[in-house]
């Protein structure tokens, strides 16, 4: 199936709808995690008090991103024009679900997905895990296949490959996981102009 086809699209948020402003180094450096680890998943394992206030102090610095949001190059159109299509919409970030409402609200794009179509890293495991994109595939009573994830990070690739969904890299210069990436555009106006 093509892209202009499809009908059902799942975004990751940061760095493929918004413009990438997390510095993940001074995070790790601010929560004393090692740099070659994942953040989400060194939390994970430490010690549910320790885990916790680091937790909270990530949502504060998150949520003070989400409120300066801006939208990524074409996303806003791209995003538009599938909503005018008629096409189902959700959202799959590592982030916190009511921090992407608030980046939604922040873009202007809050009225194009629905609450519960925005599944954020305590509604579903994080990604690289394709649980929140089968937990959308069951939702929309739809088969993986038909799911289109649109991301920006070898993570949202690797989902979409364990869900058996379509990937789409986008707002990189080159393709850097060519193994992982079913389509590839410079950014979400490209994307746009491909459907």
């Amino acid at each position: 199936m093509s892209l202009s086809g499809a009908r059902h699209w799942v975004f990751d948020m940061d760095g493929t709808l918004t413009l990438a402003v997390h510095d993940f180094e001074a995070i790790k450096r601010a929560l004393d995690i090692p740099l070659e680890d994942d953040i989400l998943g060194h939390l994970a394992a430490l010690p549910a008090a320790v885990a916790a206030a680091k937790h909270a102090w990530l949502l504060e610095h998150e949520r003070e991103l989400a409120l300066t949001a801006a939208p990524a190059p074409g996303a806003i159109e791209l995003v538009r024009e599938l909503h005018r299509r008629g096409c189902r919409l959700g959202i799959l970030t590592r982030n916190a679900h009511e921090l992407a409402l608030l980046t939604l609200r922040a873009i202007g794009l809050d009225d194009c997905f629905a609450v519960s179509d925005v599944i954020g890293r305590d509604e579903a495991p994080p990604k690289p895990d394709p649980g929140g994109l089968l937990h959308l595939a069951r939702a929309w009573k739809v088969a993986p296949s038909e799911l289109v994830m649109v991301g920006d990070y070898r993570f949202d690739l690797e989902c979409a490959r364990a869900a058996g969904a379509r990937s789409v890299l986008v707002n990189l210069a080159e393709n850097s996981w060519p193994q992982l990436v079913d389509h590839f555009a410079v950014d979400c106006r490209a994307l746009q102009q491909a459907l």
